[in-house]
């Protein structure tokens, strides 16, 4: 699995433990291991010209997924096709606000961002009731799922 991390946002990251739940994700969600990835943390400026070019919309936002060869999740039977996922585009800054205002840290909520934009690069989207439901879950299960990792790794 080829994951490339780019930290161009000035703001203190663990980017081992993002490339490591990166590769967690991609593992879990039977991805082919000759695929890309890349993510890049980029501060408010940067996250505001994104988001008004792509999205046409104001101000920065926390997280922007560009999917490139539109691959979806495989199985335990059959991977995905290989391929290039895309680039996810997070803003540290942004996610540091939405930990404080949710009550949790902002590690905690880059590692929701990462894996938020994870599924949308894999074809995930919650604009419908029933697409919330169903990525939001996937979202939740993720996130737990790879806090036991983490737990199991650290206590080894």
């Amino acid at each position: 699995m080829s994951i490339d991390l780019n930290n161009e946002s000035g703001f203190d990251v663990d980017e081992a433990d993002m490339i490591a739940q990166a590769t967690f994700l991609l593992r879990r969600l039977h991805i082919n291991p000759a695929s890309e990835l890349s993510i890049m943390l980029v501060d408010e400026v940067a996250m505001t010209t994104l988001h008004e070019e792509f999205m046409d919309e104001p101000g920065p936002t926390d997280v922007l997924s560009f999917p490139m060869d539109e691959l979806r999740a495989g199985t335990e039977e059959e991977l995905s096709a290989e391929g290039v996922l895309g680039d996810i585009v997070i803003c540290p800054t942004v996610a540091q606000r939405q930990g404080e205002t949710a009550g949790h840290s902002t590690e905690v909520e880059m590692r929701l961002l990462l894996t938020h934009g994870v599924l949308h690069l894999l074809g995930h989207d919650h604009a419908e009731p029933e697409e919330h439901r169903v990525m939001f879950g996937l979202q939740a299960q993720l996130l737990a799922e790879w806090e036991g990792e983490r737990n199991r790794r650290s206590n080894a």
